[in-house]
């Protein structure tokens, strides 16, 4: 699942999920990572703030957040509502605003092989994105705020594995990180 639906409030030229980095949007960059990856049964982009449909890559699928204003929370909850009612076991979350992110790292962490209900990915030693979060985790996530699992990761770090991924999970919030990017 990919996080597209916030505001992008601290991104003043307009919604950053369509940012332009190499030539793509931002989000299409992050859901083509998750395509790519080619271990999902399905990929699932959550929206709001921004029309994206248009930019989302086929093979992939939008689910609105209609609360998507409460902050990150809600949207992790409607992704992880629309896993429950396709009886998934898992979920993998990234962010539409990491244009770093490999398909090798969603790969990486949907395959890592630990016994544990969460995986995080790391970034030379730093925790990032993407997560799996098992179903046994699920009820254990927040449901308002603008903190997704990382709430969870922070309070259960004995249920986290890490992984190690090659990519960057620099995000862009401001015009100054998306030219970094370009």
């Amino acid at each position: 699942m990919v996080l597209a639906a916030g505001a992008s409030t601290r991104f003043v030229a307009g919604a950053k999920q369509l940012a332009i980095v190499d030539g793509r949007p931002l989000v299409a960059i992050s859901v083509q990572a998750a395509l790519d990856a080619g271990c999902f049964a399905e990929v699932i982009v959550v929206v709001g703030a921004a029309a994206l449909d248009a930019v989302i890559p086929q093979g992939a699928r939008s689910i609105e957040n209609p609360k998507w204003a409460s902050g990150q929370a809600s949207s992790l909850q409607v992704g992880i509502e629309a896993a429950r009612r396709a009886g998934a076991g898992a979920v993998v979350v990234g962010l539409a605003d990491q244009p770093g992110v490999t398909a090798d790292d969603w790969r990486r962490i949907s395959l890592a092989e630990t016994e544990l209900p969460i995986v995080v990915a790391t970034y030379g030693g730093v925790r990032g994105n993407p997560v799996r979060l098992a179903a046994e985790v699920w009820d254990d996530l927040p449901h308002e705020g603008d903190e997704g699992a990382r709430v969870l990761l922070r309070r259960r770090s004995d249920l986290v594995a890490a992984v190690a991924c090659l990519g960057d999970a620099s995000d862009v919030d401001t015009v100054e990180d998306l030219d970094r990017w370009n």
